[in-house]
């Protein structure tokens, strides 16, 4: 297998990997939607809530804020040696929300979350979760737990993580005039003319659509769309809770826990 980053920024990457199957490929896919573990309110008692929201409905909203994730500090709450409901401060991190409209209408924010613990924090403190008018109060404390995105969406890493074929363009010069034709409808720009010629230009941004070939007057088309299925361009982008390479390293190392796990039970069964 080989990897080679095309693009990469702490919260999105785009990459391809070479020499791996359609469902190894699939794999660490839904491993990381659904296996890396990441921070996420799970439990909430509220003193006081006087704001237009049900108490339900602004539990929901906390939980679907994304918190940065210290994953080297903390349990999953099933390791946890406390067998708390609650859990204890090695998997569980406590932030109060205390706001109180005076003034006039208030919004409340996600910045407005105080956490025990500063590296345990929402990932933007813009993100508004109620408005408050004049008068009104929420007093509340939440728990938030690691968990993974199996089990509730608030806890998937990643808000995108997809897999295409690396695509193959060929054009034979020796029939294509060079009208252009391919150049003006692709919607990636993959083509461009350079005088009588037609040039790939952005052959990684081929989406496989096929619209060149169909738009092109000459049959058979001189330009071949086509794609290696051994080679994937992977594009991850994190919600901000864990950076983006760290999310590639837990899933791959999920996969190989996994994997030993399976080669296991097989040597048992042959036991």
């Amino acid at each position: 297998m080989r990897v080679t980053i095309l693009e990469k920024s702490d919260l999105a990457a785009r990459l391809i990997i070479e020499g791996i199957s359609p469902p190894l490929a699939n794999t660490l896919r839904r491993i990381s939607l659904s296996e890396v573990p990441v921070m996420a309110i799970d439990d909430i008692v509220i003193y006081e809530n006087s704001s237009v929201l049900h108490d339900e409905i602004l539990a929901l909203r906390l939980g679907l804020i994304p918190l940065k994730t210290d994953l080297d500090s903390y349990n999953l709450p099933e390791k946890c040696t406390c067998k708390s409901e609650l859990g204890c401060s090695l998997c569980r991190v406590v932030l109060t929300l205390n706001v109180e409209a005076k003034g006039g209408v208030r919004t409340v924010y996600s910045g407005d979350l105080v956490s025990e613990n500063p590296n345990i924090v929402p990932v933007s403190d813009k993100i508004p979760i109620v408005k408050l008018a004049p008068g009104q109060r929420i007093m509340l404390e939440a728990y938030a737990k690691l968990g993974r995105g199996k089990d509730h969406a608030k806890w998937q890493p990643v808000s995108a993580c997809n897999y295409r074929y690396k695509p193959i363009v060929n054009i034979d010069y020796a029939r294509c005039d060079g009208c252009g034709k391919c150049a003006d409808i692709c919607p990636k720009r993959v083509f461009a003319k350079e005088g009588d010629k037609i040039v790939v230009v952005r052959e990684m941004d081929c989406i496989l659509c096929t619209d060149c070939v169909r738009v092109c007057g000459i049959k058979p088309p001189p330009i071949q769309i086509s794609w290696d299925d051994s080679t994937f361009i992977f594009y991850i982008e994190s919600t901000g809770s864990l950076p983006v390479d760290r999310i590639i390293f837990e899933a791959l190392k999920i996969y190989e826990e996994k994997f030993t796990e399976f080669m296991e039970l097989l040597k048992g069964l042959r036991e």
